[in-house]
Parts: structure tokens; C-alpha cells; sequence
């Protein structure tokens, strides 16, 4: 009990002072998991799932499992750049036998915490991972001073990335629980199948917008992977992290290039306050030009709210891949709504896919 709370005020500590400035993103070196007693020791295999797409993927894939103990830490709504770790959650993974995270320095606060983590024998899994050995990453960018030069850590917005980090989180967990290996396994296989028909579904869709006004203007530079996926130009008005402010040149920038390429819609995202989005929508009717609000918010760190159709990955895809075509189609574009392949479930609720404009 003493070498466990001395860790955990350690790891607070740690936290306290960690500015996501050091290099978390292969985590192919995590210290060996068998240095703890192992899982089921206390008779549960505990996992702590830091995002909403980490919580998800960790519950479809362990589905069948007995005595899986599955952790969240961030909900709908919450911005992972931003968010620290509590106490709550540090001693939720140090009591965890398995910590799955996005990486890419996504969850920015915590490089510290899986320092120590790994450490003491956690198994510290990024979904990135294979994405990144891939060579699937978008790279290029800047996240702050001491951070530049580094990918995208959007990587789930194209559901063939998604598919890799299924796959390999699937052998993750199946090697630390080779008891189950066979129902991870088979969970990863089937889930995995699911990706081509949808990526094919929200291509087909997307792809029917004419091309020269493929443009997606959302409040920060979270939709890199499903512009270059399915065809779209990006403009964003904060930068890849939301730890950057937006300033009047950013937005004066936004009002410039919606006016210039004649964009009939912006985008507001469900983890990030619209001012700066109000903000540009003012300015271009200030200008004597006219630009809509999408038809509803779009998921883009973190998915919807837990047991509905956006809480899950395909639900945070289909529905704003539907918020696209029909925020366009309300602005009087050309769009292509195709039919939802039966093989892909959840299937998207009646309202989402009949989604009237608002405006």
C-alpha cells in the first residue's frame, strides 16, 4: 500500500509540472506488463481508456470477455488536447493492468503519467501506433514551440486507419490475455470488416459534392485524415491544437478565404466553444457575403454521449459525414445521399439520416 500511494502523489506531482512537451508517440517500447502479477490477479483484467474512440474500440473489442473492467476518462464534449489528469484518474491507471490511449500527443497532459506507468509494468497501448508504422500519419505541423514538425493525431478520421488500430489492439489483447485471445480475435476480425463499407459509403456520398466546392471550414484543424480520405480542402481557424487561440488575423484569414471560394457553410464541433465560428460567420455578413451554420454539430476529438448513435466510432463518422452532405444539400448543392450498407451497424437513427434544414 506504501509503494502505491507513494506512486500515485509522485504521478500527481509529475503531472503538475508536465507541459506535453516530450515525445509520447511509439509506445512499441512499453516495459514488459508481466513485471506486475498479472491480469485477473484481483480477479478482474482492469483497463482505463482515456478518449471516447479509446472507450469504444477497448468495449467492442473485449465483448464476451468475463470480468473486463473497462475505465473511461474523458466523456463527450471534452477536448483531450486540454484535458489533465485527475487524482480519480491516476489512480485508475495505476490499478490498470492495460492503459489505451490515441497518441500522437493527442492527450498532451499525460506523457508524464505514462512515463511512471510504464515504469511500474502497465501496459501503455496508442491506437496511433500502426497508423504511424504504417506510414499513414499526415505529418508537418507545429503544436507549440517545443513541439513542431509532428503528425496529425486525427488519424481516426479515415476509417482504413482505423481499421489498422483495430486489428493491432486486437493482438494487444490478446496477448495479455491469451486465455481470451480467440474472442479478441474474432471481435477484431468482424469489427474490422465493417470499415471498407463504411469508408465506401461516405466516399460515395462525399465524393457527389462537386469538387471545386469540397470545402470543410470548422473551428480548429481536426479533419486533415477525412479531407485527404474522401476529397475535401481544409481550412481551419485555429491550428491543429486547441491550445492555440485563434486571433483577429486567424479569423479575418477564415472571412477572406470564405468569401474568396464563394463557401456557403462553416462548421461548429461538439468539443469546442463557437465563438471563433460566430465570430467569422459576423464578419463575412459584416463584408456583405453570406455564410450558413451546418445543420448540427460535427464530432471532432471526442464522439457523441455514451449508448447513442454518435457515442460510437461509426456513429461519429456517419453522422458527420451526414452533416456535410446535408448542410450542403440545405445550402443548395448537388449531394448524393447513398443508402447505409447493411453490414455496418449501429445503423444511423431516422433522424440523423432524414436530418430537414434548420435555416
Amino acid at each position: 500500500m506504501f509503494k502505491r500511494n507513494t506512486l500515485l502523489l509522485l504521478l500527481l506531482l509529475a503531472t503538475a509540472v508536465a507541459c506535453g512537451g516530450s515525445e509520447e508517440g511509439s509506445t512499441t517500447e512499453q516495459t514488459d506488463a508481466t513485471n506486475r502479477s498479472g491480469v485477473y490477479a484481483d480477479g478482474a483484467f482492469k483497463i482505463v481508456a482515456t478518449t471516447t474512440q479509446a472507450n469504444d474500440i477497448a468495449q467492442i473489442l473485449t465483448d464476451g470477455v468475463a470480468n473486463v473492467e473497462i475505465t473511461p476518462l474523458m466523456g463527450a464534449g471534452v477536448d483531450p488536447h486540454l484535458y489533465q489528469p485527475t487524482e480519480s484518474d491516476i489512480a485508475a491507471m495505476n490499478d490498470a493492468d492495460m492503459v489505451i490511449y490515441s497518441g500522437l500527443f493527442l492527450e498532451g497532459q499525460f506523457d508524464t503519467v505514462f512515463a511512471a506507468l510504464r515504469e511500474q509494468g502497465v501496459l501503455i497501448h496508442a491506437l496511433s501506433d500502426p497508423v504511424k508504422q504504417a506510414g499513414f500519419t499526415i505529418g508537418g505541423f507545429e503544436l507549440s514551440d517545443e513541439l513542431v514538425d509532428v503528425d496529425d493525431p486525427h488519424f481516426w478520421f479515415d476509417p482504413r486507419n482505423w481499421e489498422l488500430t483495430i486489428v493491432d489492439l486486437g493482438e494487444a489483447l490478446a496477448g495479455i490475455d491469451p486465455d481470451n485471445s480467440d474472442v479478441y480475435t474474432q471481435n477484431a476480425t468482424e469489427y474490422a470488416a465493417t470499415m471498407t463499407p463504411l469508408y465506401e459509403w461516405a466516399n460515395e456520398g462525399l465524393r457527389s459534392v462537386p469538387e471545386g466546392q469540397r470545402y470543410l471550414v470548422t473551428s480548429h484543424d481536426a479533419f486533415q485524415y477525412f479531407g485527404a480520405a474522401f476529397g475535401w480542402q481544409m481550412e481551419a481557424i485555429q491550428g491543429l491544437s486547441t491550445e492555440d487561440e485563434a486571433g483577429v488575423g486567424d479569423i479575418q484569414g477564415t472571412v477572406d478565404f470564405i468569401i474568396e471560394n464563394q463557401i456557403p457553410v462553416v462548421f461548429v464541433e461538439s468539443s469546442i466553444p463557437p465563438d471563433t465560428i460566430e465570430a467569422v460567420i459576423e464578419a463575412v455578413e459584416a463584408e456583405g457575403g453570406s455564410v450558413r451554420i451546418g445543420v448540427r454539430e460535427m464530432y471532432s476529438d471526442a464522439m457523441g454521449e455514451l449508448d447513442t448513435f454518435a457515442g460510437t466510432y461509426v456513429g461519429m463518422l456517419a453522422s458527420n459525414t451526414l452533416t456535410v452532405l446535408q448542410s450542403y444539400q440545405c445550402a443548395g448543392v448537388p449531394v448524393t445521399l447513398p443508402e447505409w450498407p447493411v453490414a455496418v451497424t449501429p445503423t444511423p437513427p431516422d433522424a440523423l439520416l432524414n436530418g430537414a434544414c434548420d435555416q
